[in-house]
Formats: structure tokens, sequence, C-alpha cells
């Protein structure tokens, strides 16, 4: 088994348990003591887990925790690829779209080849990068200046002012979490203002956050859930989550994991 596949094997068991000691890894996936300990070191340093003594947990909960790029991309990515898919089809040639930083925008970025004559205005790195290397010579991709976060976003006074000259088609906007009360939320409170300006140029503005995200609070709300136009999320979110956003947000579309079926709008499916 390579290192990558005993990591997510580790993951996976962090998140389900909430603890791992080494002792049990070891003999669970038949290697060295110190085999396991430099996968945890490993997991670790992406911000993965939080090594303890004999073993690791999951990470604590805060509102302020911002995970880095490489360790959010390793979280949800067949309900991050089934939500991109469907936010794609949302896109119209020649329009001009605003995708904020994260995974999820990041992977819908890499389903928008198809579509001609596209403007897209980001404060990812990643984003402006990927779809740079795309090669379309029919395409505009703005960047805008800022601070940049351990999300890779750029964010801070720049970023809002350039985004509040701007007036978008559609955003797609990636959260940290989504709550109730709290709304949309991001645990950067740089990063919360950005997306609002980003949010506040759209004349549609679509959210797309898989299910892991309900129920998490960052620090700072972006916006709230009755101001998503559309929510796009995917069909491990719970039937309290849907029954809750759906009296929230103008349109709860799902997307269904691969082999499942077609994604249905809740509203929709009710008629």
């Amino acid at each position: 088994m390579l290192a990558r596949q005993r990591q997510e094997v580790i993951l996976e068991e962090v998140r389900r348990t909430g603890a791992v000691q080494v002792s049990d890894l070891v003999l669970r996936l038949g290697v060295s003591d110190m085999t396991i300990r430099r996968d945890l070191d490993a997991l670790a340093g992406r911000g993965l887990v939080e090594k303890v003594y004999g073993g690791a947990t999951s990470m604590v909960g805060r509102s302020t925790d911002e995970p880095g790029f490489e360790a959010k991309s390793m979280r949800q990515p067949a309900e991050k690829e089934a939500i991109a898919r469907l936010a794609a089809g949302m896109v119209r040639p020649g329009t001009a779209i605003g995708l904020s930083a994260g995974t999820t925008t990041w992977t819908l970025a890499r389903h928008l080849d198809d579509v001609a004559d596209l403007t897209v205005v980001t404060n990812s790195i990643r984003v402006a990068d990927m779809l740079q290397q795309r090669g379309r010579t029919d395409r505009t991709v703005v960047l805008t200046g800022g601070v940049r976060t351990p999300s890779d976003a750029l964010v801070g006074p720049v970023a809002v002012r350039t985004l509040r000259s701007l007036h978008l088609d559609v955003v797609f906007l990636g959260v940290h979490g989504m709550a109730p009360r709290a709304g949309f939320t991001t645990p950067n409170l740089n990063e919360s203002e950005t997306n609002r300006a980003l949010a506040e140029a759209a004349n549609r503005l679509v959210v797309i956050a898989d299910h892991a995200k309900w129920s998490t609070v960052g620090i700072s709300t972006i916006v709230g859930l009755d101001e998503a136009d559309v929510l796009i999320s995917d069909d491990g979110l719970p039937e309290e989550a849907r029954r809750v956003l759906g009296e929230q947000v103008a349109e709860l579309t799902i997307a269904e994991a691969p082999g499942s079926g077609e994604a249905v709008s809740e509203q929709e499916s009710e008629l």
C-alpha cells in the first residue's frame, strides 16, 4: 500500500472515531511503528490531524481554524466533483463569472473548458493558474490583488476595492461552513470581507458546499442563508439540513454521488 493510500485510511479512521493509536494502525496496515509515525507527521503537516502522545486526533473545531489548500483538497473529493459538474452546467458562453477561492471552486474551474468566450474573476491563485494553463484564447482571467491566506486566497483592501468595481453575471462562492444562525461562514476575517464583496458583485449568487460544511461555523459570516439564489450540495446532506436550507435559500439543488442518479432540485422534487 502506498503512503497516500495509508494516509487516506488513517484520515478516514480519524474522521470516523475522532482519534487513532499508532499501535492499532500498525496492526491494521501491517507496517512498522516508524512508518505510521511518518504518516501521522505528514497528515499533521497538512493540517488534517493533530498529533498526540501515541497517536493522533481530529483537529479541534475552532472558528478560526483555517486548513491549507492541500488539506482541504483531500476532503470529500467525490462530492466536490459531483457539485462542480452540476455547477458548470449553469455557466453560459459569453458571460462574466466570479469564483471564490477554495477546492470546490477550483474543481468547478476544471469543468469550464467547453464554455466559450468566458470572463472569470477570481481571488484564488490556484484557480487563476489552472485556468491560464488550459490555454483557451477566448478566455479572460482576472486575478484580484491582495494578501495571500493559507487557502491561497487573495484578500484585503486591494481585493475588495477591485471587486466592488465589477458587475458579474454569476458568482460561485465556496464556503468553510453553513449553519442556520451563522449563515455561510469563513474562519478568516479578511477573506470574509473579500468574499462578501465578490457576492455583492453578482447578479446571481450560487453557493457550492458539500455536506460536511453543514453545522460548521467559521468566525465570520460572508452572507446569510437567505442571500443565496442557489445552493448546490451533495446527497450526503442530512434531511434536517435539507429542510432548514430549503426554507432559507431560494433554490437548494442536490448533486448525486457517482452512480446514484441525477441531481434534483429540492423545490422540483416536491412538485
